[in-house]
């Protein structure tokens, strides 16, 4: 009897990270290489797309050998990867999107904030794409990035005959198809995956970039989520370290991925699937709820259907700098440092001492509005700016402590406000899946119950994002009859933390501050 298990490869911002899972969802072995990014200015953030196949390959060859894994047992492969525009000429070749003209630079990341201008002007038009996208547009997303191409490097824009996002760029590395996913097209393109006709044409026409079709390869229609898009290339293969028997399954953005692995257990209750959140949290943190019906609403991207589960609708939130912000305020201080694991560690252990010496009055009069990279979610202001209020002249460690406490309160606040929004437009969520980074920091843990109110669960599975993208590659693979399937089989539960409610009084004040911040931003921008 053959062992049969899949792949599944996630490329965040500084790393490719590839699992070996088995088919009840197991990660049986897993590797990670680092993946280059050069900033050539502030707001613009550049990716090789090669160094990331490389790093891909790599990742991939070594998970295979830690799982003890032979090539012949890979039957299904996936990739997810953050939502980075990767241009290619008419040849496939690299094309550079880099104002320093290197060839080598032709992938703009998805934190890039270069388009901000393009952005708000698609924002202007009033399109209807816009109702599915919150009604405001992200310099995140990829239409305005392909605006500022063509504005700014028209010779790129003019050569390119290939435009991807990064995870249907992996699956096009992988197999030579076009094929495109539902979930990276509806999420980030304005295609709208309920209609019909999937595109608006109209809309390109509308903001300059009407020839999108002359240099995008782009297909009329989506690959849902999970479809079979094929065997792997010969030189696919060989670079992965894999078979050519090996099925690649159309891929995620990574924070879907990491939905499909914390809500995946779900998928076969469309109600009771509306109570719970993702919480996708790393160097930014992403939310995501799923329900039955859209429910439309400004300041949370979407609704989106079909991007990540069969059927079902899906709200997008966020903070666009939460384990970014924590690390900035570290560098930033001047007790602080490099901002490692060990820093993190140290600081979280000084809070605690701390707080146990001084309870709910430690730091009271420091407020962290943590918007220093815009609002994503519920404002949906790119212009928006962090606020820090209470600073003293002290510049000791522990100031530098009680400062990341506070940093921490305003970022689990900032969820609330998401969960908020959500609960006024529809949804009835009242339990956090929290899967990244964050689980291991011991502080925003506590805090995203004791905030919220929410109970918060913690995914058994070290690796949700891997998992989610291991069920997505299984359901390629034909292990289960299609992606619900998948999802319910492969889940692997987790350990639930209460909200505490002798806290609720204390955040309860601290939220109360936090509304006023907004509204006292807004005052000053006004008069400014």
């Amino acid at each position: 009897m053959t062992t049969s298990f899949v792949c599944a490869v996630d490329v965040g911002t500084g790393s490719a990270r590839a699992g070996i899972l088995d088919s009840h969802g197991n990660l049986l072995g897993r590797a990670e290489r680092p993946i280059a990014m050069q900033q050539p200015r502030p707001d613009h953030a550049e990716h090789d797309s090669e160094n990331i196949w490389s790093a891909v390959c790599a990742a991939v060859r070594a998970a295979r050998e830690k799982a003890g894994a032979a090539a012949t047992d890979i039957v299904g492969i996936s990739f997810d990867a953050t939502c980075s525009l990767v241009v290619r000429n008419r040849q496939g070749g690299q094309l550079s999107i880099s104002v320093t003209g290197e060839k080598r630079w032709d992938t703009i990341v998805w934190l890039d904030h270069r388009a901000i201008a393009e952005a708000d002007e698609c924002t202007r038009s009033g399109h209807a794409v816009l109702d599915y996208i919150g009604g405001v547009m992200s310099p995140e997303m990829e239409t305005p990035k392909l605006m500022w191409l063509k504005r700014n490097l028209p010779g790129t824009w003019n050569e390119a005959g290939y435009l991807f996002d990064l995870a249907d760029f992996l699956t096009w590395k992988a197999t030579g198809s076009l094929a495109r996913s539902q979930c990276t097209l509806t999420a980030k393109w304005t295609y709208l995956a309920h209609e019909k006709t999937g595109w608006r044409r109209d809309f390109f026409e509308l903001v300059g970039l009407g020839d999108l079709f002359e240099h995008g390869n782009l297909p009329e229609k989506a690959s849902p989520v999970g479809a079979d898009i094929g065997p792997l290339t010969t030189q696919a293969a060989a670079d992965l370290g894999l078979t050519e028997k090996c099925r690649v399954g159309a891929g995620v953005i990574d924070a879907y991925a990491g939905a499909l692995g914390v809500l995946g257990g779900f998928a076969g209750d469309e109600t009771d699937i509306s109570r719970h959140l993702a919480l996708i949290a790393g160097t930014s943190s992403c939310v995501m709820a799923m329900s039955r019906d859209p429910q439309p609403f400004a300041g949370v991207w979407g609704p989106y259907y079909g991007a990540a589960l069969p059927k079902l609708w899906l709200s997008e939130g966020g903070q666009s700098a939460t384990g970014a912000l924590l690390d900035h305020i570290i560098r930033w201080h001047g007790a602080g440092g490099e901002p490692d694991a060990a820093m993190h560690a140290r600081i979280a252990r000084r809070v605690a001492e701390l707080r146990a010496a001084e309870g709910d009055a430690l730091a009271a009069r420091l407020h962290v509005l943590p918007d220093f990279h815009g609002n994503r979610s519920p404002l949906a202001d790119p212009h928006a700016v962090g606020v820090v209020s209470g600073l003293t002249l002290d510049s000791s460690f522990d100031s530098l402590c009680k400062l990341y406490w506070r940093t921490a309160v305003g970022i689990a606040l900032g969820v609330r406000h998401v969960l908020e929004a959500l609960n006024e437009n529809g949804y009835l969520i009242d339990t956090l899946h929290v899967t990244g980074g964050h689980t291991k920091n011991p502080l925003l843990m506590e805090l995203y119950a004791d905030a919220t109110g929410c109970t918060v669960i913690e995914p058994l599975a070290d690796e949700a994002v891997l998992l989610g993208t291991g069920m997505v590659a299984a359901t390629a693979a034909g292990l289960y009859p299609d992606l619900n399937t998948a999802c319910v089989a492969m889940q692997q539960g987790g350990k639930t933390r209460a909200s505490n409610p002798a806290a609720g009084a204390r955040f309860d004040h601290d939220y109360r501050v936090f509304l006023e911040m907004h509204r006292q931003r807004r005052a000053l921008d006004a008069i400014a």
